[in-house]
């Protein structure tokens, strides 16, 4: 029983009390002083009316705290009950507990606002005994597929049949694929629908994402179009600005009456600057034509070690030139449907920049791998030199992005659209210091 030490001192000296009254009660009737002892007895009825209710009203207290505990329900207000100071510790407890409800009912306020403002489609299911329940959907999801905010998996089932049905026959396990959805009889529109599973505190929780492939390729694009832009915006402005401040100050010195031979060199060193800053401004846009205007592939069949061969003969003067030992392990042949010359231009520029990665290490090595896998070909180029830096990892790929002074930053932009064009991909990874660039092509 939940009382104090507190509660026991008090009841024991209101009974020795009534005890004491009783007894005087009892002397005042052998003496006949009835009134007295009327009035005596009548005091002991109080009390054990006082203490009966105190008793009651404690333990109904006692009773409405706990009960509010269990059932989570902190709306009530004991502050008001300080008398009871055998209860503080309980009153404690369901202070502290109302505080941390209060603040996880934050917590999910502002969590159910994020997923709500997230454009993608989330939808957290809860498992109840062989059923699943509607545990969350956000407002993403219940707008763009117009469903409303059903609680049951059965009427989701009515909405969306479809998604429903890979779920169930996947057993609402971890799956990542792409489904076409029909909204509002509408054309079909394609989804990546991502899930996951976990159990939280015996509670199994199934998380499924879906995103349109649209808003994917939406927000790529943007990003692109808005890195390139920057890099594009910084390469003019490099040029266009001291080309204004010069033109500025020519025109200053041509209006001048008489030109001094120190103005006339000025002249001279202002326009050698221009043209020089000129000059770069075409290469800079002629580096974006080529970009943009990339030839498609005149493909033939030729085979990987013949390939691997002829990039390797133009590279073999800069290899000893930079003491860089390549080492070969393909030891297998395949014939490839490609563009020879496109394809040489990005070994030679991956080799390139292998070059410059070595420059600064002592063990300089470039090694050339392949493997076969899934009717596709993979070409590794790996060096030991200083690798990528993470700052930078996002941005290797942008048009004219480059940490070298004498570099136009369009090899790796060129190399990559080049093996896209083939139908593959141009990837890299960081490996034990080690940058290794991938090239993957259609085996044929």
């Amino acid at each position: 029983m939940f009382t104090s030490w507190k509660i026991y001192q008090l009841l024991f000296a209101r009974l020795i009390f009534i005890l004491s009254v009783a007894g005087i009660s009892i002397f005042l009737f052998q003496k006949e002083l009835v009134f007295t002892a009327v009035f005596s007895l009548l005091i002991i009825f109080l009390l054990l009316v006082e203490i009966y209710f105190y008793i009651k009203n404690a333990f109904l207290l006692y009773d409405r705290t706990i009960t509010s505990i269990l059932q989570n329900d902190f709306t009530s207000d004991f502050s008001k009950h300080k008398s009871y100071q055998n209860y503080s510790n309980l009153f404690k407890l369901y202070e502290t507990l109302k505080n941390k409800e209060n603040e996880q009912v934050s917590k999910d306020i502002v969590y159910r606002s994020i997923l709500n403002n997230i454009e993608t489609g989330i939808i957290i299911l809860q498992k109840d005994g062989n059923d699943w329940n509607i545990f969350l959907m956000n407002d993403y999801f219940s707008k763009h597929f117009d469903v409303p905010k059903v609680s049951k998996w059965k009427y989701l089932k009515n909405h969306l049949p479809s998604l429903c049905k890979i779920m169930e026959e996947q057993n609402f396990q971890e799956i990542k694929t792409s489904l076409e959805i029909r909204v509002n009889q509408q054309d079909t529109q394609t989804f990546v629908m991502q899930t996951s599973r976990s159990e939280i505190y015996n509670r199994d929780y199934f998380i499924v994402l879906l995103d349109s492939i649209q808003n994917v390729i939406e927000k790529k694009e943007k990003e692109a179009w808005i890195n390139l832009m920057k890099v594009i915006s910084h390469e003019l402005l490099n040029s266009i600005t001291p080309i204004r401040s010069l033109s500025q100050n020519l025109q200053d010195l041509v209006q001048q009456e008489t030109i001094s031979a120190e103005d006339l060199d000025d002249m001279k060193s202002s326009v050698a600057t221009m043209l020089r800053r000129s000059d770069h401004l075409q290469q800079f846009v002629e580096s974006y034509r080529k970009l943009a205007m990339l030839p498609s592939p005149k493909k033939e069949i030729i085979e990987l070690s013949k390939l691997i061969e002829n990039s390797f003969q133009i590279m073999i003067p800069l290899f000893k030139n930079e003491q860089i030992e390549v080492v070969n392990t393909i030891t297998f042949d395949r014939r490839l449907n490609i563009d020879p010359q496109q394809m040489e231009q990005v070994l030679i520029n991956l080799l390139t920049n292998c070059i410059y990665s070595l420059k600064q290490t002592l063990n300089k090595q470039i090694i050339i791998s392949a493997e076969v896998k899934e009717k596709r070909i993979f070409i590794m180029i790996t060096d030991t030199g200083k690798g990528i830096e993470k700052e930078i990892e996002n941005k290797i790929f942008l048009p004219f992005f480059t940490t070298r002074k004498e570099g136009a930053g369009i090899g790796l932009t060129l190399s990559k659209s080049i093996v896209e064009a083939h139908g593959g991909y141009l990837a890299y990874r960081n490996d034990d210091k080690k940058t290794t660039f991938v090239i993957c092509l259609v085996d044929n």
